[in-house]
């Protein structure tokens, strides 16, 4: 990992990956498969320079050039291979979230922008989710009724031993929210908030039609 210590550490113009549905959050592992030439253009420019790539959704505008949304995050290149046909498959690690600043015109195939970090200082340090005996079972409850509704597993051994911070990570990375969800934890300030906001989630999804719903706030 590169040694993001401080903001000052962080570029400033960076590229990003305009991607629906798939969210990066700090010390998160996102496997990408790349196949569209701009963005193996854009690869390619990252593995020269300094192996970042913002990940961002989108929020309306124009099908060929959406507007981008008001938060992302930075992820660095931790590992790439290339196939026999031309992909890459790439994974990124979440560096930082960022505030999409202005965009630039580079006249790049691909979009480049000014990312501001100084909301998100935290990201750079090691974050525990502090949160007592009866949040941690609201939350095992709803992920367990979430996952039974939507007819899906999780190793629950690993999930038992995984620190929390990690497995609310992971949840949120790998579960199929929609895109505005996946937002949304994006943008919790915290870990804390982020565990909140995950098993609100959870709830709203699994609940039943004649539970009281659990208004996301």
């Amino acid at each position: 990992m590169a040694p993001y210590r401080q903001l000052s550490d962080l570029p400033q113009l960076i590229p990003v990956f305009p991607l629906d549905g798939a969210l990066l959050l700090p010390g998160g592992e996102l496997p990408l498969q790349i196949f569209e030439p701009r963005y193996l253009n854009m690869v390619d420019d990252a593995m020269a320079g300094d192996r970042v790539i913002g990940m961002i959704q989108t929020r309306g505008g124009s099908r060929a050039r959406p507007k981008l949304s008001e938060v992302g995050c930075l992820g660095r290149i931790t590992s790439y291979a290339e196939t026999s046909d031309g992909r890459y498959l790439i994974t990124l690690t979440g560096v930082c979230r960022f505030d999409a600043g202005e965009e630039l015109d580079l006249r790049l195939p691909y979009r480049q922008l000014r990312a501001n970090y100084d909301r998100f200082s935290e990201d750079l340090d090691d974050e525990d989710v502090q949160v007592g005996d009866a949040a941690r079972t609201r939350f095992a409850n709803a992920l367990k009724r979430y996952l039974n509704r939507r007819e899906l597993d999780i190793d629950w051994d690993t999930a038992r031993e995984a620190p929390l911070e990690a497995l609310v990570n992971s949840l949120c990375m790998g579960l199929p929210f929609e895109p505005a969800e996946k937002q949304a934890l994006l943008e919790a300030p915290d870990l804390d908030r982020r565990f909140e906001v995950l098993t609100t989630l959870l709830e709203i999804d699994g609940a039943e039609p004649d539970d009281e719903p659990h208004p996301l706030q």
